[in-house]
């Protein structure tokens, strides 16, 4: 694919766009606002669009998927997230783990899971985050031990999205290398009801259908097929689903910035407190133009990003899914400040359901990393400045 193709978007990416787009409004912010409220799911909208073949967009056709790539799923998050109704599982169940799993998992495996996760009827939690090492791989303390053919998983997790509902969670857990004796990375699929599986809500200042678990397992015993891929290979595989996790969640920010954006677009044309609109006036103008600009900026490394992981440049696509992961977080809390100022009062009611968003934005800022750590990775990664740990 040549340079130029790569900035500017194919025939059936555009109709996929318009597409999903309608089915966003069909649903609509009134519709997640509702869900939030009665403390449910996102339900109906997540079963439309696994029969609709959105969920499974990126994974292989042969397992039910759509056949293609992360810059699909993508598009399909950001779309619905435009809409007002953004589906955060999508970064979870198909983006991370039905990705590892077509890339890594065994034939019974793929058989397992992946028609489930295209179609929606199954799906996965991703168990990375720890209480004292965040998602700092080296540093994580659960950990899987053989017991003859089994493997017998201990540790605790913390953040971790969706397990209520979610059929089995795919945790990050570490084993030692026999010849080496060192710790490495590797994953596992536990079910949910998998004794000696337990989780516990955590209260979140976050309004969202999703809910967020910490995790403790003790003495989890697995059978050895719920190993992924080779266990020499754990932190290439982790990597491998990492990547998809900071484009999807730049997608989610673009989605909801677009949200925010529009709705202030919307009421700077037609309210009226002197004689022109105040969209007239370049006090409020030029908040919402740049945060326009901050915003198609980020897209642009998003879907490089996406485009590069879809070609199989891992590295390469580290590198961009870290710089559009900060960029897509810092234009969605700029452009959700814009429109709630924008709004003045009416920014702060129910009505208008801008305010959620305040604290909704901050969450593609500090997670699944933080922006610090974002600009540490650039500055030793892609600069080659000296660590400071």
């Amino acid at each position: 694919m040549n340079a130029v193709s790569t900035l500017t978007e194919p025939p059936e990416h555009r109709a996929l766009r318009t597409a999903v787009a309608a089915l966003g409004r069909r649903y609509g912010r009134a519709y997640f606002a509702s869900v939030v409220r009665e403390g449910a799911q996102t339900d109906e909208l997540w079963a439309e669009a696994g029969k609709l073949g959105y969920l499974g967009v990126n994974l292989p056709a042969e397992y039910g998927g759509g056949g293609g790539g992360i810059t699909e799923l993508a598009i399909v998050l950001e779309e619905l997230g435009a809409a007002g109704c953004p589906l955060l599982l999508l970064v979870v169940s198909p983006a991370i783990c039905g990705t590892v799993i077509a890339r890594f998992g065994t034939d019974e495996q793929k058989r397992t899971w992946l028609p489930g996760l295209a179609a929606g009827t199954l799906k996965m939690a991703f168990g990375i985050t720890e209480p004292d090492a965040g998602s700092n791989s080296h540093r994580l303390t659960t950990t899987a031990r053989r017991d003859g053919d089994d493997w017998l998983l201990t540790g605790r997790k913390v953040f971790i999205s969706g397990v209520d509902t979610a059929d089995a969670t795919l945790v990050v857990g570490r084993t030692e290398d026999s010849r080496t004796g060192r710790l490495k990375p590797c994953l596992f699929v536990v079910g949910r009801d998998a004794p000696g599986f337990s989780y516990r809500r955590i209260p979140m200042e976050v309004s969202a259908p999703e809910k967020q678990f910490e995790l403790v397992l003790d003495d989890v015993r697995l059978p050895s097929g719920a190993l992924v891929g080779d266990e020499d290979a754990g932190l290439l595989q982790l990597f491998a689903g990492l990547n998809p996790e900071r484009v999807m969640t730049a997608a989610f920010a673009l989605g909801m910035g677009r949200y925010a954006l529009n709705r202030a677009v919307d009421y700077a044309r037609t309210r009226r407190v002197w004689d022109e609109p105040i969209g007239a006036h370049q006090a409020v103008a030029h908040p919402l133009a740049r945060s326009h600009i901050e915003i198609e900026l980020a897209r642009l490394m998003t879907y490089r990003a996406a485009h590069l992981y879809d070609a199989g440049d891992d590295a390469g696509a580290g590198e961009a899914a870290n710089m559009a992961k900060y960029a897509a977080g810092e234009a969605a809390v700029h452009a959700v400040d814009h429109a709630v100022h924008t709004l003045g009062g009416n920014g702060l009611t129910t009505e208008y359901g801008l305010a959620s968003l305040i604290t909704a934005a901050r969450v593609a800022r500090v997670a699944p990393v933080s922006r610090e750590m974002i600009l540490n990775y650039v500055s030793h990664h892609t600069l080659g400045l000296p660590k400071s740990y």
